[in-house]
């Protein structure tokens, strides 16, 4: 077909028959048609444009125009400049939008992990709760009561030992590392929990005891009977039979850290009980032992672990005797672990290196997103806060996620505002920058805080723990104020407390109080219980406090949820305003955020007034958010005048963008600044 343009009509220069049309009633058929046609049909149908032809003047497209004709319209400017204005614009937006993304990435600070987020709740198995009715609590028993964790708003739960054990002491005597002991259940009962948990949205971190095991344990059979490989799995020396002490150690249970063993006729050291003796750290078989049990346990799914007595692990291969803290004292009536200076039986030079070790290997499973695998270590160091914090690492070697912060478990020894400040400024000044903190008010080796500074004071500290910088630990009943009940003689469980009743570690270990039924819905079954149930249990338990909004379970829920939602509290600056005899207050706020927290709580012994007048940065007038006393709730203070009562803690809400802590360096804390972006609600390095 040809096209003309002569300014005459338009005319078909030849038509193309279709060999497959038929008319309706033709008798024809399509294979009848002839090679000719068929030839026809091969011929092409495109458009061409006359020869003389010059320009084409069709003025706007057409559906079903061939190809050559939609390239001419398509190459007119007002087709082409919009397409390219249109291509270069999603260019641009595209390149802008990387641009911006690889700028938030490159300023905002690293993601928070789940174990700086969360508290970390302990369990202490034997007394949580009782599933079958032996008295005794069992993993299923932990297992029934996952639901509390989540009203509490704590994804992170430590339990004790729960392996196989003669249960000397309780489960840090090991038998089998890779077994769960009958008393708790089974290892299908564990991997139930275990999964029960992470369905939940909780982790699961399990106790671990590097530095000894039980004396029934396969590894110390062999080595006392000198197998070739376990021989030196222990530490084992020369002695006198009738008077087994090759040198002055102590063990931290009181006499002698060493017991002489008739199969091998050599004595071996046990820095606790005689039935716990000391590995062999130095000696790489071992070393190797204990990675292989950490895979284990990391292979199962657990999320972290509690690295217990570290401090321990090593001690000198000359085995000289220790100074002691008395040179006058006769060497005979050295019995206890407060009678001498520990330089050969505690943090070794090795020890580190061999945590870090532990570290590794764990990290070679943190490598899924997600899954991070969690280590703390738990080392007393009392005054020598220096050592405690070389758990932290290097800059360019990591150790644990932070040790365990134990000061202020010696809050009681003088409740006051000045006492409470040293006590918090003692880790804060000591850590090593850029480290996370964390705070420690009771566990299983330590008088419930409850008893030992007085319940008038469990709201004013929970508050403490909660609204300080870092991870708070909670002993499981803190939450609801249980204090330690009265042992007797005869009571006794604990193998300290047989030594000497004033040491026993009973008293802080009584069953969880959940209800006001029997044994405190401990125990359901049976009336039996391992230990005596507090007699408080009737107005102290969590059914009760759960329907109280002023209780001491519904604080901790309240402010646990308020640490978690409020930016201030997990990444903002941590700063001392006032301490007094009574008053220890401090506040919590972050660049750019308007909001910031400001907590004042007496630890003193009377009603008192403080005055915050010369504190520029506070506004007049001060709100409370949240009192320990709830009648004080939502009271307005002129910050010249704030009142508080003996163990009253309050939480005071106030809106500026004036910063305390650029004019008071000395006074304030961080792990890592961050600034807060509140347009667009992001957080960015500053």
């Amino acid at each position: 077909m040809s096209v003309r343009k002569d300014g005459g009509p338009m005319e078909l220069g030849e038509s193309i028959r279709n060999p497959g049309f038929k008319e309706a009633g033709d008798g024809g058929s399509a294979s009848s048609v002839s090679g000719s046609d068929a030839g026809q049909r091969r011929r092409s149908s495109a458009v061409k444009l006359d020869a003389d032809a010059q320009e084409y003047t069709q003025v706007k497209p057409y559906a079903g125009m061939p190809k050559e004709v939609l390239l001419l319209h398509s190459s007119k400017a007002r087709y082409r400049v919009p397409r390219e204005i249109l291509f270069w614009l999603i260019v641009c937006c595209t390149l802008a939008l990387v641009a911006v993304t690889i700028t938030i990435i490159a300023m905002s600070p690293p993601c928070l992990r789940w174990w700086q987020i969360t508290p970390v709740y302990q369990v202490y198995p034997r007394s949580f709760r009782d599933s079958d009715g032996d008295g005794v609590g069992d993993l299923k028993g932990i297992k029934e009561k996952l639901d509390h964790f989540l009203d509490l708003n704590i994804k992170a739960v430590w339990i004790s030992p729960f392996y196989r054990s003669p249960m000397k002491d309780f489960g840090y005597d090991v038998e089998d590392f890779r077994d769960v002991d009958p008393l708790f259940g089974n290892m299908k009962d564990f991997e139930e929990l275990l999964a029960e948990m992470h369905n939940k949205g909780l982790r699961l971190i399990m106790d671990f005891i590097p530095n000894h095991t039980s004396d029934r344990h396969r590894w110390f059979n062999l080595s006392r009977a000198r197998d070739p490989h376990y021989e030196d799995y222990y530490v084992w020396t020369d002695c006198d039979p009738a008077s087994p002490k090759p040198n002055n150690w102590v063990s931290i249970f009181g006499n002698s850290s060493w017991t002489y063993d008739e199969v091998r006729g050599q004595c071996y050291l046990h820095q606790f009980l005689k039935e716990q003796p000391d590995l062999n750290l130095r000696n790489p078989d071992v070393v190797q032992e204990i990675k292989d049990l950490i895979n284990f346990w990391l292979e199962k799914g657990v999320d972290g672990f509690r690295m217990d007595a570290v401090k321990h692990m090593l001690e000198a291969s000359h085995l000289r005797d220790e100074p002691q803290v008395d040179p006058d004292l006769p060497p005979e009536l050295v019995t206890t672990e407060w009678d001498l200076y520990h330089d050969y039986t505690t943090s070794q030079v090795g020890m580190h290196d061999m945590l870090r070790e532990f570290r590794a290997e764990m990290d070679t499973y943190s490598r899924e997103p997600g899954r991070y695998r969690f280590m703390v270590t738990e080392s007393y160091d009392y005054e020598e806060v220096d050592k405690t914090m070389m758990y932290y690492g290097t800059p360019l070697v990591k150790e644990s996620d932070f040790p365990f912060n134990f000061y202020l478990l010696d809050l009681p020894h003088n409740t006051s505002g000045w006492w409470a400040k040293h006590l918090v400024d003692l880790w804060m000044s000591n850590m090593p920058r850029g480290k996370w903190p964390n705070w420690v008010v009771g566990n299983h080796d330590r008088s419930r805080i409850g008893s030992s500074a007085g319940r008038i004071y469990v709201r004013a500290i929970n508050l403490m723990l909660l609204t300080l910088p870092g991870t708070p630990t909670t002993y499981y009943g803190e939450e609801i104020g249980m204090e330690n009940i009265n042992i007797t003689q005869s009571e006794v469980q604990d193998p300290a407390g047989k030594y000497n009743v004033s040491l026993s570690r009973d008293p802080e270990r009584s069953p969880m109080q959940w209800n006001d039924e029997m044994n405190a819905g401990f125990n359901s079954i049976t009336n039996i219980t391992w230990l005596p149930v507090h007699p408080d249990y009737e107005t102290v338990n969590v059914e009760v406090q759960m329907q109280d909004e002023g209780s001491v379970l519904s604080q901790y829920r309240f402010l646990n949820a308020l640490r978690q939602s409020e930016l201030p509290f997990l990444r903002g600056w941590f700063c001392y305003v006032h301490a007094d005899t009574d008053v220890f207050s401090y506040l919590r706020e972050l660049d750019g955020h308007r909001e910031a927290y400001l907590m004042v709580i007496n630890f003193g012994k009377g009603s008192t007034t403080t005055d915050l007048s010369a504190i520029q940065e506070l506004p007049e007038q001060l709100r409370v958010l949240m009192s320990t006393n709830p009648a004080n709730d939502g009271k307005v203070f002129q910050k010249s005048r704030v009142q508080t009562e003996p163990g009253e803690g309050l939480v005071i809400r106030y809106s500026t963008y004036t910063r305390f802590h650029p004019n008071h360096p000395a006074e304030c804390h961080v792990s890592e600044k961050a600034c807060y972006l509140e347009t667009i609600g992001i957080l960015y390095k500053c």
